[in-house]
C-alpha cells in the first residue's frame, strides 16, 4: 500500500510522571484538552489522512448502498402495557432514531406518542431511559443531544403525548422512579461544575445526589433524598417496590455487580417526603449484587450473587433483615447464570438464563420457587422483555445472528404455557438459508475451553483462504450473545466473511467467576483467549493470519489495541471503537473511576504494574524481523464522554511515530473522529450506516476483500 505520511506531532518530552519509582514519559499529555487550538489542528490532520483512505476504496458506494438497502426494513420492540393502554418502539426501517407508538389496545389503530427525529434535523437527540407513572398517567423520559452519557430528563401527559413543562438537567446515569401517588419522582444528578457540560469535557464526575422532584415545580425546587459526601465516586439507584410502600435504595462504587441495600417505609414519612431519607441498612458492604425482583408484604425477593458466581433468588422478610434469617427460593445453577429475573400474573417468576452463551426461559412459583414450564427457544438471545407483577401476559423478543426478531406473547393466567408469534420482524431480499451458525469449543493459553460463534455461508471449503472478522469484549461481567446485525449481512454475503464472535474471560457468559478471570491482575487472560481464537481459525483453516480482522468497542477497543501489540504477526487488521487506551490515567476522566473494579488504579503499586504491563498506550513496539503491525483504524467520537477521545488520540500520534515512521510498515495506522457523536448510545441510522460503511471499506482494502453480487 505504500509507506504513509503520517503529520509532525509534537512531543512534550518535559512531562514525566513517576508511578511508585517508575518514571513514565506521556508526550502527548497535550491531547487531554480537548479545546485546544493544537488539539484541534491534530483531529484534523489525522481525518485529512484518514478520509481519504477510506474513500478511494473502489465500492464504498456499493457497499454503503447495499447497508443501506438491508437496513430498510421494520423493526419492532416488545409491547409494554401502561395504565389502559400498550406502548411500543417501532422504527420504519431508516429512520435515525426508534418511535413510540401507543395504541388503546393491542387490536387497535396505533398513533405516534413520542418521535425524536423531530427534536433534531440530523437525528442526533436521542432517547435515554423512561419511566410511566403506576397508573399510566404520565411519562418520564431522558434526552441525550450527540450521543452524550448527559441527558435531560422530560414529562408527557399519557396517552395524549401532551408536553407538560417540568425540566431536570445535569443529570447522568439516572434513576427515574415514580411514587405510585403519581406526584412525584427520584432521579440522580450532579452538582454543577466549572466549564463544560454537553458531553465534549473530560471533568470527572463525582458526587452524584438522588433528588425528589414534585411533579409542576421547578428543579431548583426539588428536594435533596440522598448524598454520601463522604464517598464522592459513591452512585445511588432508586426503586420503588411493587406494592408503592417501600423506597429502594441500592448504592455502587464501581461497575462491579456489587451494592449496598437500604429500603424507606414510605407509611413511616408522616410528613411526607421534606428531606434526607431515613432508610434502613439492609446491606452496608460491597460483598455482592441486590436486584429488587418483587415482594409479598415485608418478605422481600432479590437476584444475588451472594456465594453463588452464577446469581440465585433469596427471600428477606425486612422485619427480620438479619443475615442469618434469609432464605433461597431459587438455588444457583450449576451449568447456567441467571441474567434476569421477572413477577407476573402475582405469583409467577420468569427466569431467563444463559446456558453456554445461549438463552433459556422457565416459569417458577413464586411462593415456593418450584420451576413449572420452560418455555421453547431457539439458540440465540432474549433482546426484549415485558410483563409486570399486575399483567397477566408477557411479550419476548428472540433474536440470534440469522434471526431478526421474533417477538411472542405468552398468557400467564394458566399453567399451559404456550407462546404465540405476536410479531415476526423480517428482512427483505436476504436468504438466511445459506449460511450456516456454529459454536465451538476452543483452548487458550492455559487449557481454558473458551466458547466461540462461528457464522459463515453454507458449504465453506475450509482451505485456509477466507477473510474472517473475529470479535470480542471480555470485560465488567458483560456477556456478548447472539443478535442481529443487518450490516453483518452484507459482510457475509457479499465480502464473504467468516464472522466470530469469542466469548473469553472478563465477560460474564459463566458468571462471576468468569468475570473475575479476565479482571484486574488477571486481564491477561482474557487478550490471551482472544488471541488463541485466531489461532484456532488459522489451526482449523478457515483463514491464514493477514486475512484475520479484529474488532472491538469501549473495553474491547482496549482488547484489539493491547492484542495488535502483543501479537501484530497473528492479524492482518485491527479495528478498535471508543477504546480504553491509556491505562494509567483512565480514571482522571469523566466516569473512569468507576471502571477501577474492572482494571484496577495505578495509584497503587500492586495494580500499577500489571496495567503498565499490557497498557496499549505504553506498549508499542516495532515488531521484529519483517512483522508488521496490522492495518488499524481506531474510531472515536467527540461527544463521547463515557471514553474520552483522548484515549485514542495519544494511541494513534504514539503507534504512528513509533511504527508507522519505519519503512518495513507499510499498512495504514489511521484513525477516523466524527463529530456530534458518543460512545455509541442513540446514535442515528443515517451515522451508524456512515460509520460501518468507512469500517467496511477499510477491511475491503486492507484484507483485498473481492465483492460478490
Amino acid at each position: 500500500m505504500g509507506v504513509f505520511k503520517y503529520p509532525e506531532v509534537r512531543r512534550d518530552e518535559t512531562v514525566v510522571e513517576e508511578y511508585h519509582g517508575t518514571k513514565v514519559e506521556d508526550p502527548y499529555r497535550w491531547l487531554e484538552d480537548p479545546d485546544s487550538e493544537e488539539t484541534k489542528a491534530f483531529v484534523e490532520a489525522q481525518n485529512k489522512i484518514s478520509e481519504p483512505f477510506l474513500e478511494k476504496c473502489p465500492v464504498k458506494e456499493k457497499i454503503k448502498n447495499r447497508i443501506t438497502d438491508i437496513w430498510d426494513y421494520p423493526k419492532y420492540g416488545c409491547p409494554r402495557k401502561h395504565g389502559d393502554h400498550f406502548y411500543y418502539s417501532y422504527n420504519t426501517g431508516l429512520q435515525n432514531q426508534s418511535v413510540t407508538y401507543v395504541q388503546d389496545s393491542l387490536e387497535a389503530e396505533a398513533r405516534v406518542f413520542l418521535d425524536p427525529n423531530k427534536l433534531s434535523e440530523d437525528g442526533t437527540i436521542s432517547l435515554r431511559g423512561s419511566s410511566f407513572t403506576e397508573d399510566g398517567s404520565v411519562y418520564a423520559y431522558g434526552l441525550s443531544k450527540s450521543g452524550s452519557d448527559w441527558i435531560s430528563i422530560h414529562f408527557k401527559k399519557a396517552p395524549s403525548g401532551e408536553d407538560l413543562p417540568d425540566v431536570l438537567e445535569r443529570c447522568k446515569f439516572s434513576s427515574m422512579a415514580w411514587m405510585h401517588d403519581h406526584t412525584g419522582f427520584f432521579y440522580n444528578s450532579y452538582p454543577e461544575q466549572d466549564g463544560k457540560t454537553d458531553g465534549t469535557e473530560t471533568t470527572t464526575n463525582l458526587h452524584q445526589k438522588l433528588y425528589y422532584h414534585k411533579l409542576g415545580t421547578k428543579q431548583s425546587d426539588d428536594i435533596l433524598v440522598a448524598e454520601f459526601p463522604d464517598h464522592p465516586k459513591w452512585m445511588t439507584g432508586c426503586e420503588i417496590s411493587d406494592c408503592g410502600r417501600y423506597i429502594l435504595i441500592y448504592v455502587r462504587e464501581g461497575c462491579e455487580p456489587v451494592n449496598r441495600l437500604f429500603y424507606v417505609d414510605i407509611q413511616t414519612l408522616k410528613n411526607g417526603i421534606d428531606g434526607k431519607l431515613p432508610y434502613v441498612k439492609v446491606v452496608d458492604n460491597f460483598d455482592a449484587e441486590y436486584e429488587y425482583i418483587t415482594n409479598e408484604g415485608t418478605v422481600f425477593t432479590f437476584k444475588t450473587n451472594l456465594k453463588a458466581p452464577k446469581y440465585k433468588l433469596i427471600n428477606i422478610d425486612f422485619n427480620q433483615p438479619e443475615m442469618a434469617k434469609w432464605s433461597t427460593l431459587v438455588e444457583e445453577d450449576e451449568k447456567s447464570v441467571l441474567e434476569w429475573v421477572g413477577c407476573v400474573n402475582q405469583n409467577k417468576l420468569v427466569l431467563c438464563y444463559l446456558e453456554d452463551v445461549k438463552n433459556k426461559l422457565y416459569i417458577h412459583d413464586l411462593a415456593l420457587g418450584t420451576r413449572k414450564a420452560e418455555l421453547p427457544l431457539d439458540v440465540g438471545t432474549i433482546v426484549g422483555y415485558s410483563g409486570r407483577k399486575k399483567n397477566t401476559e408477557i411479550f419476548y423478543q428472540f433474536m440470534s445472528f440469522l434471526t431478526p426478531g421474533i417477538i411472542y406473547r405468552c398468557d400467564m393466567t394458566t399453567d399451559n404455557y404456550s407462546p404465540k408469534v405476536f410479531r415476526e420482524i423480517n428482512v427483505k431480499d436476504f436468504d438466511v438459508s445459506g449460511f450456516e451458525t456454529k459454536q465451538v469449543f476452543y483452548p487458550s493459553k492455559d487449557g481454558t475451553k473458551i466458547p466461540m460463534f462461528i457464522v459463515h455461508k453454507k458449504g465453506l471449503n475450509l482451505d485456509g483462504s477466507h477473510p474472517v472478522l473475529l470479535y470480542g469484549y471480555g470485560g465488567f461481567s458483560v456477556s456478548i450473545s447472539p443478535t442481529f446485525s443487518p450490516s453483518r449481512l452484507v459482510l457475509l454475503q457479499h465480502l464473504n466473511v467468516v464472522y466470530a464472535l469469542a466469548n473469553i474471560r472478563g465477560g460474564g457468559e459463566y458468571g462471576e467467576t468468569w468475570h473475575k478471570a479476565g479482571c484486574l491482575g488477571n486481564k491477561q487472560n482474557g487478550f490471551d483467549d482472544f488471541q488463541s481464537a485466531a489461532q484456532y481459525l488459522i489451526d482449523n483453516k478457515y483463514t491464514s493470519p493477514n486475512r484475520i480482522a479484529i474488532q472491538g468497542g469501549s473495553n474491547g477497543g482496549l482488547l484489539v489495541a493491547a492484542c495488535s501489540n502483543q501479537r501484530p504477526d497473528l492479524f492482518g487488521a485491527a479495528i478498535g471503537q471508543v477504546g480504553v487506551l491509556d491505562m494509567l490515567r483512565f480514571h482522571k476522566f469523566t466516569i473512569g473511576h468507576a471502571w477501577t473494579t474492572d482494571y484496577g488504579c495505578s495509584d497503587k503499586p500492586e495494580d500499577f504494574q500489571w496495567l503498565y504491563k499490557y497498557s496499549p498506550l505504553h506498549n508499542i513496539n516495532v515488531p521484529d524481523g519483517n512483522i508488521q503491525y496490522p492495518s488499524m483504524l481506531l474510531l472515536t467520537g467527540d461527544h463521547d464522554d463515557r471514553v474520552v477521545p483522548l484515549h485514542s488520540l495519544k494511541y494513534i500520534a504514539e503507534v504512528q511515530r513509533k511504527v508507522g515512521s519505519t519503512e518495513k510498515q507499510k499498512n495504514p495506522l489511521i484513525i477516523r473522529i466524527d463529530t456530534k457523536s458518543g460512545h455509541g448510545a442513540g446514535k442515528p441510522t443515517k451515522k451508524v450506516i456512515e460509520e460501518v460503511t468507512d469500517i467496511y471499506s477499510f477491511l475491503y482494502t486492507t484484507l483485498n476483500l473481492e465483492w460478490k453480487n
